[in-house]
C-alpha cells in the first residue's frame, strides 16, 4: 500500500475513534493513573500507578500507590493477576523492548526513585530483572524507544521540586553492559508530563508543563506549547508549536508512517476550576504530519485519558486506564482499530 494510502487509513482510524473497541475494564473498580504498561510475549502487561480508593481529594481523599499488576493475553481474554512490582511505584516510563516491559523511575507517596527493571511474563509469572538506575530520580518524566535505545527527558527529581528537570538521557536496552548516558539538555528548558514519540529515527518531545514561581511562594503551572526532536549525531531542532498547548497526554505518541499523533491531555483551561466541576480532559487529536512540518486536527477522543502510557499491541494502540478529570481515574481500556500495514 502507497504511504499515502496508508497515512489516510491512520487518520480515518483516529477519526473513529469515538466508535473503537475497548478491551475488558482493569480489574481495580477506581482505575490508576500514572501506571508502567507494555507488552511481554504477546501479554499486555499493566502495573502500578495511583488512585484515591476511599475518598476523592476534595473530600479529604488520600492519594494511594499501588504495586499489583495484571496481565491480559488476547484482547478477548481475561485479565489475570500477574504479581507485583518491587514496591507501590507510579508515574515512570515504560516502553515494551523485545519481550519485556522497561520501566524507568516512578514516584511513590514519599520519594521519587531512579530505578529501572524490566518486566517479563513468562510460565504465568511476573519476572523484575534490574537494569542500570537513572543518574538521577525522576518522576512525570516521559520517554520513548527509538530502535533499542530508550529516551527518557523531563520530569521532577522531588516530590516538592519547585522546578522541573531539563535534563535528557539515553540507553542502549541492547548492549552487553546498558548505561545511561546524559545528552544535550531539553532545549525549551525544564518540563515534566510532556509527550515523547518516536518517529523517523528520532526522540520527538512535545509540551508538558513547566513550574514557575506563584503567588504566596506557591509553585504554579506553565503549560507548554513547543516540540522538539532529537536525532543521533545531529541534537536537536526545534519543530512547529502546538497549536494549543498538551500536558500528560498519552505517551509514547502514537505514530504511523508519516507522523504521529497527539491524543487529547490537559490544555490548562481549567486551572483553579473546582475538582468536581471539571469538565474533562481536552478531546481533540492532533496530528503531526511530517512532510508539511505542521499540526492539524484530526478528530476527537470519546472519553480523554491522561497521565497514562500508550502501548502497540500487535497492529493497534491501547491507553490503560488512566485519569479522566482531576482525583477521577477510570478502569477502561481504549482499544484503537489497528491500521493496515505497506
Amino acid at each position: 500500500m502507497a504511504r499515502s494510502s496508508v497515512a489516510l487509513a491512520t487518520l480515518l482510524t483516529f477519526a473513529l475513534l469515538a466508535r473503537g473497541a475497548d478491551l475488558p475494564p482493569l480489574p481495580d473498580n477506581e482505575g490508576v493513573a500514572g501506571t508502567f504498561a507494555g507488552v511481554t510475549h504477546g501479554a499486555l502487561v499493566v502495573a502500578g500507578g495511583a488512585n484515591f480508593p476511599n475518598k476523592k481529594p476534595w473530600q479529604g481523599g488520600k492519594k494511594v500507590w499501588h504495586d499489583a499488576a495484571y496481565v491480559l493475553d488476547q484482547p478477548g481474554g481475561k485479565w489475570l493477576p500477574a504479581g507485583k512490582l518491587p514496591r507501590p511505584l507510579g508515574y515512570g516510563v515504560s516502553v515494551t523492548h523485545g519481550n519485556a516491559v522497561v520501566c524507568v523511575g516512578g514516584s511513590d507517596a514519599v520519594q521519587h526513585y531512579a530505578d529501572a527493571f524490566r518486566l517479563e511474563w513468562t510460565g504465568g509469572k511476573l519476572s523484575t530483572t534490574p537494569l542500570p538506575p537513572l543518574p538521577k530520580p525522576l518522576a512525570n518524566a516521559c520517554g520513548a524507544l527509538v530502535g533499542d535505545i530508550l529516551y527518557v527527558a523531563g520530569g521532577q527529581e522531588k516530590p516538592d521540586s519547585a522546578g522541573t528537570s531539563k535534563s535528557a538521557w539515553r540507553i542502549d536496552l541492547a548492549a552487553r553492559e546498558p548505561k545511561w548516558e546524559g545528552i544535550t539538555d531539553c532545549p525549551g528548558g525544564g518540563r515534566m508530563l510532556a509527550t515523547a514519540a518516536a518517529f523517523d529515527g528520532a526522540f520527538w518531545l512535545i509540551g508538558g508543563v513547566d513550574l514557575v514561581p506563584g503567588k504566596h511562594g506557591m509553585a504554579e503551572r506553565k503549560y507548554l506549547t513547543d516540540a522538539h526532536r532529537f536525532d543521533p549525531g545531529k541534537g536537536w531542532t526545534k519543530v512547529a508549536d502546538l497549536p494549543r498547548p498538551s500536558a500528560a497526554a498519552p505517551s509514547p505518541a502514537p505514530a504511523d508512517t508519516d507522523g504521529f499523533f497527539l491524543l487529547g491531555g490537559d490544555d490548562g483551561t481549567q486551572i483553579g476550576a473546582a475538582p468536581e466541576e471539571h469538565r474533562g480532559f481536552s478531546k481533540c487529536i492532533l496530528r503531526y504530519d511530517a512532510k508539511a512540518a505542521k499540526w492539524s486536527e484530526t478528530g476527537k477522543l470519546a472519553t480523554p485519558h491522561v497521565t497514562v502510557p500508550c502501548v502497540r499491541w500487535g497492529m493497534g494502540w491501547v491507553v490503560p486506564s488512566g485519569e479522566v478529570r482531576p482525583g477521577v481515574r477510570s478502569p477502561a481500556i481504549a482499544a484503537f482499530p489497528p491500521t493496515k500495514k505497506e
